[in-house]
C-alpha cells in the first residue's frame, strides 16, 4: 500500500537495510502476505511489531496470567501459568531466531498468541470442552485452532496467523520462525513443568531418568542452554528447524517421561477430574440457557466455546460455584 507519509517511508527504508543482514530463509517484515482487512502502515513499527503490540494489550492475552499450565489452582507464587509459560517460550524463541539470523520479531509475534485460545485448567479443560462439543454438536475444540481464531479477529498478519495455528497439530509451519516457536514450545514446557513437578511433590529430582538427564543437564538451566545450542548448530546445518538425532530422541523421551508421571500420572487425576465436571457444568448451563451467553459473533457453539475457552481458571470455579 503507498503512503504520502515521509516518516512511515523512511522507517520502512532503514527497516529493509537492517533486513538485508538477514539469513536469507528469513521472512522480511515488509514482505508480509498481509492481513485480511488492509491497513494503513504504522511509520514506528514493522507489521509484525505491530502484532505483538496487539496481542500484548488484548483480553486475551491479559487472561494467560489466570489459567493453568500444569497444576490448577496451586497454593504458592511461583508456579507456572499460561502466561508465564508464553513468556517463557517467546524469550527462548527469540534467542533462536537471533542466532540463526531469522526475524525475531515475527517469532516473538507468534510466541506471545499462541496460547490465547487455551482453556482453563490446561489440557484437562481443553479435552473437557473438546469431548463437550463433539457430543453435543459434533464439533472439536483445539486450543491452537481457538489462538489462530483470536489472531484473526485481531487482524494480525498471515505469517503470524500460521504460525500460532501451527505451533501444535499434524500441520507444519510455512516459515521458519514458526517451526522455531512450535520446538521451543517444548523445550519450554517439558522443562518448566519438571520444575513444578518437584516443587509440587509429585517428582524428585532422583526420579528424572538418568540417561537423559546426564546427556541433557541436570538442571532446567543446563537443559535449556543444551537444547539451545543443539536447535541452532543442527538448523545451521540443515537449512531448517530441527535437533540433532541424539538430542530430540532425549527430550522426546523426557516428553513421554513427563506425560507417564506428571500430565497423566495418578497424583494428578483427581484435579483432571475436578476441572473437567466445572467446563461440563459451566457447558451444560450454557447450552441449556444461551441467553446467559455474552453478546459475540457466531452460532451459539462457536460462542460457547469463546466464552469458556476464555475464562480463567479462578472465573470457571466461581461461576460455578455462583450457579
Amino acid at each position: 500500500m503507498e503512503t504520502s507519509d515521509p516518516s512511515t517511508s523512511s522507517f520502512e527504508e532503514l527497516t529493509r537495510v537492517r533486513e538485508r543482514m538477514f539469513s536469507p530463509f528469513a521472512v522480511r517484515s515488509f514482505e508480509t502476505r498481509g492481513r485480511e482487512k488492509a491497513e494503513e502502515p504504522c511509520s514506528l513499527r514493522t507489521p509484525f511489531q505491530r502484532d505483538r503490540d496487539r496481542l500484548v494489550h488484548s483480553k486475551p492475552f491479559r487472561r494467560l496470567k489466570g489459567k493453568t499450565q500444569v497444576f490448577i489452582d496451586p497454593q504458592g507464587d511461583h508456579y507456572r501459568t499460561r502466561m508465564t509459560h508464553t513468556l517463557e517460550t517467546t524469550a527462548i524463541s527469540r534467542v533462536v531466531a537471533r542466532a540463526l539470523r531469522l526475524n525475531e520479531d515475527l517469532v516473538e509475534a507468534i510466541g506471545l498468541g499462541h496460547d490465547t485460545g487455551h482453556t482453563p485448567f490446561g489440557h484437562a479443560g481443553e479435552q473437557a470442552l473438546d469431548a463437550a462439543l463433539s457430543a453435543e454438536f459434533g464439533r472439536r475444540f483445539r486450543h491452537n485452532e481457538q489462538s489462530s481464531r483470536i489472531a484473526r479477529r485481531l487482524n494480525l498478519t498471515h505469517e503470524v496467523c500460521d504460525g500460532i495455528l501451527t505451533h501444535t497439530g499434524d500441520q507444519e509451519p510455512e516459515t521458519l520462525e514458526g517451526k522455531i516457536v512450535r520446538l521451543i514450545d517444548r523445550v519450554a514446557y517439558i522443562n518448566h513443568d519438571i520444575d513444578d513437578a518437584i516443587r509440587y511433590g509429585i517428582l524428585r529430582e532422583s526420579d528424572l531418568p538418568r540417561d537423559e538427564i546426564e546427556l541433557l543437564g541436570a538442571t532446567g538451566t543446563d537443559r535449556i542452554d543444551r537444547l539451545v545450542h543443539d536447535v541452532v548448530d543442527a538448523s545451521e546445518q540443515a537449512g531448517t528447524i530441527e535437533q540433532s538425532p541424539e538430542i530430540g530422541e532425549a527430550m522426546l523421551s523426557l516428553r513421554a517421561f513427563m506425560f507417564e508421571h506428571v500430565y497423566l500420572g495418578p497424583q494428578v487425576g483427581p484435579e483432571h477430574e475436578r476441572a473437567r465436571n466445572v467446563v461440563q457444568a459451566i457447558f451444560v448451563q450454557l447450552v441449556d440457557d444461551p441467553e446467559l451467553l455474552p453478546p459475540g459473533d457466531g452460532d451459539t457453539p462457536e460462542r460457547i466455546t469463546d466464552y469458556i475457552s476464555g475464562m480463567t481458571d479462578r472465573f470457571a470455579l466461581s461461576y460455578v460455584r455462583g450457579s
